[in-house]
């Protein structure tokens, strides 16, 4: 497959791109910074120059031309102020849906989080960012041009991935490793069944495999 990846530098999306490389994938990584590409280039994705808060549509549709999926990973930040938030938790995810249907790309997975809502209330910059990505996902999911999918990892850390996971429509809150998202990202990848699906996702006791097969009806 070709798979093109939004915020291709982002953590999950490097951990991503290792193992769609590793398996044979040819893996594109979108990336602002040309300083970014030889991190991209070590874990064997391609990195495309392209900053997501001013390109137009057709731009983005041009590199995604061809793809066979794409993955919206993109993020502000944790050290971002609430106007980035907008302009890339919530803009640019709504311009990659746009373009990949301008570009005929039906799949498509988007990194969210878990509480995105876009009635979630408050002030504070983390209300800003559940309601941008909760916005987010509300315009993916109202296209019917692509076969979307939706998965809210629990609070992300770095530890090493264990391949055992939780993945419900609802989990509850709790950890889960960027290796193991990265994986069940994959995973997804392979099974277009779970089209249409939001998913949670929190360490738990399933292998990523057979958590995937399980929500997609398998």
């Amino acid at each position: 497959m070709r798979i093109v990846i939004a915020g291709g530098h982002g953590q999950i999306a490097l951990r991503l791109e290792r193992l769609l490389a590793a398996r044979g994938d040819e893996v594109a990584g979108i990336i602002r910074r040309a300083e970014q590409g030889d991190d991209l280039r070590e874990v064997g994705a391609e990195p495309v120059l392209l900053d997501l808060e001013s390109a137009s549509v057709e731009e983005v549709a041009e590199r995604l031309r061809g793809a066979d999926a794409a993955v919206f990973a993109a993020g502000a930040g944790p050290g971002s102020g609430a106007a980035r938030k907008d302009t890339v938790d919530k803009a640019a995810a709504v311009l990659f849906a746009d373009a990949a249907v301008r570009a005929g790309v039906r799949r498509f997975l988007v990194v969210s989080s878990m509480g995105a809502d876009p009635k979630h209330e408050g002030r504070e910059i983390f209300d800003v960012y559940l309601r941008a990505k909760g916005e987010a996902d509300a315009y993916v999911r109202g296209l019917d041009a692509l076969d979307w999918t939706i998965l809210r990892p629990g609070a992300l850390t770095d530890d090493a991935g264990q391949g055992l996971v939780r993945l419900e429509a609802h989990t509850g809150r709790g950890p889960i490793p960027r290796d193991d998202v990265a994986a069940v990202l994959v995973e997804l990848l392979d099974t277009p069944a779970t089209a249409g699906l939001v998913l949670e996702l929190v360490s738990g006791s399933t292998p990523v495999s057979v958590a995937v097969k399980s929500v997609a009806g398998n």
